[in-house]
């Protein structure tokens, strides 16, 4: 799942907010977090820009949404390592270098792939090495990132950063799809991955002007002893474990973004820029229920709430598969490319059910959030961060697998269908079993 920053609840000193709006108020405090919001962010769309061209690339090379499907699948296991080393890291040594070095590898990961597509190589392997090497080095810059913010604000200030951090998130995931969507139909490929390369300059901008952050408390070497504390650490916090758990499954079994360049080539039509719609509408609703965060941090039972907006996340993906299933009846089978050729009305509801989704989405991501930066030490940050942009990056890859093995049917609406369907029993199940959890209080945080 999308990893949306979080509006924990007012303390009970503070007046409740009576505005549905987010507060600004972290832009004004700290400039430094200013640059780095807003470096990341312009950094964030050109990534997302290049996650569909990707996807976009080896379906026209491959026509195998298999194989679109692999690109996920291989960097399941390196992304995996990068996030718990890459916790280590950050506990370790200082952040900003930490995070200038990631973001290097990141940036160099996406010139090679603009390379590929000018000289025109289509070497498929070539395209998994490097958005593998892109997926681990973004998983170091993400987990970094989020351990640097405390450290530039007041604490009283975080609830306004992280509704900032889900506006950010809900920006790029609308602005980058839908911009590769009409890039790749207008210029192409080359121009979109270049285009990314250019625009990622700007998350450099934020990093490299911050002070040096050294971590406080962290380990004191980058070895295995580390990683076993902070393993030995998420093991007795069943609330925390739990969560990572719950946007596991969400994200494993409903997630669709592989089977979008099949439904715009052959179920709804309208190619690429019906693929840019359809990743664009799930950060729509992102996006809006970011803007819409203000009273988010009254909610005091955090647990039911993550497990209520899970279940309407899956209510929504199988809404979508469901569309794909009449779609399907009615599909001639033949590719089309014109967006005014494409089914208008089938558009219409799918992206309104992938705009639910992307809503409920991050209002779990909100709660997730929340629970985890309230109850992990200070000196558990960097590793817990890094276990969790494990889960948030990695859930999706074990969703493309997940997709690549049912697709193999050649009913395109079966994995979101049955996914929903799997994510509202599982969620429910889990959560009534877990008592903490369930009971989890916002004012009294344990992990």
């Amino acid at each position: 799942m999308t990893s949306a920053l979080p509006t924990p609840p007012a303390t009970p000193e503070a007046a409740p907010r009576r505005s549905h709006f987010v507060d600004l108020t972290p832009f004004r405090a700290s400039p430094a977090f200013f640059r780095l919001w807003l470096g990341s962010g312009i950094a964030g769309i050109g990534g997302q820009m290049t996650v569909v061209a990707v996807g976009l690339h080896i379906f026209a090379l491959t026509g195998s949404t298999a194989a679109v499907a692999l690109v996920g699948v291989f960097g399941l296991v390196p992304m995996v390592i990068a996030g718990i080393y890459g916790g280590l890291l950050v506990d370790t040594f200082d952040r900003r270098i930490v995070a200038i070095l990631a973001e290097s590898i990141a940036w160099l990961s996406v010139i090679g792939l603009a390379c590929l597509a000018w000289f025109h190589v289509d070497t498929l392997w070539m395209f998994y090495v490097l958005t593998t090497l892109n997926a681990v080095s973004v998983t170091v810059v993400g987990t970094t990132r989020s351990a640097i913010i405390p450290r530039l604000i007041d604490k009283e200030l975080l609830p306004a950063a992280s509704a900032l951090g889900g506006i950010s998130l809900g920006l790029q995931v609308t602005a980058g799809p839908a911009l590769a969507g009409v890039l790749v139909s207008s210029v192409g490929i080359q121009w979109t991955y270049t285009i990314d390369a250019i625009l990622f300059l700007a998350a450099f901008t934020g990093i490299v002007s911050l002070p040096s952050i050294m971590p406080e408390g962290g380990a004191k070497r980058p070895g295995f002893a580390g990683i076993k504390q902070g393993l030995s650490f998420i093991r007795h916090a069943p609330n925390i474990r739990l969560s990572f758990l719950l946007d596991i499954i969400a994200m494993t079994f409903g997630m669709a973004r592989v089977l979008y360049p099949a439904v715009g080539a052959l179920v709804i039509g309208g190619g690429a820029v019906t693929v840019g719609i359809l990743f664009a509408a799930g950060a729509v609703g992102t996006l809006l229920s970011s803007l819409l965060s203000g009273r988010l941090g009254q909610v005091r039972w955090q647990g039911r709430a993550i497990r209520n907006a899970i279940m309407t996340y899956g209510a929504f993906m199988a809404l979508f598969g469901g569309v794909l299933l009449v779609l399907g009846n009615h599909a001639s089978g033949s590719i089309v490319q014109s967006l005014g050729d494409a089914n208008m009305p089938g558009l219409i509801v799918a992206s309104i059910a992938l705009a639910g989704a992307g809503a409920a989405d991050n209002i779990s991501a909100v709660f997730r959030n929340t629970l985890m930066q309230a109850a992990a030490p200070d000196s558990m940050r960097g590793r817990t961060q890094g276990l969790y942009i494990v889960v948030v990056t990695g859930g999706p890859r074990l969703g493309d697998a997940y997709v690549g093995l049912l697709v193999a049917t050649t009913l395109l609406w079966l994995p979101s269908l049955l996914g929903g369907v799997i994510v509202i029993a599982l969620v429910f199940l889990l959560v009534q079993r877990t008592a903490s959890f369930r009971n989890y209080d916002a004012l009294n945080p344990t992990p």
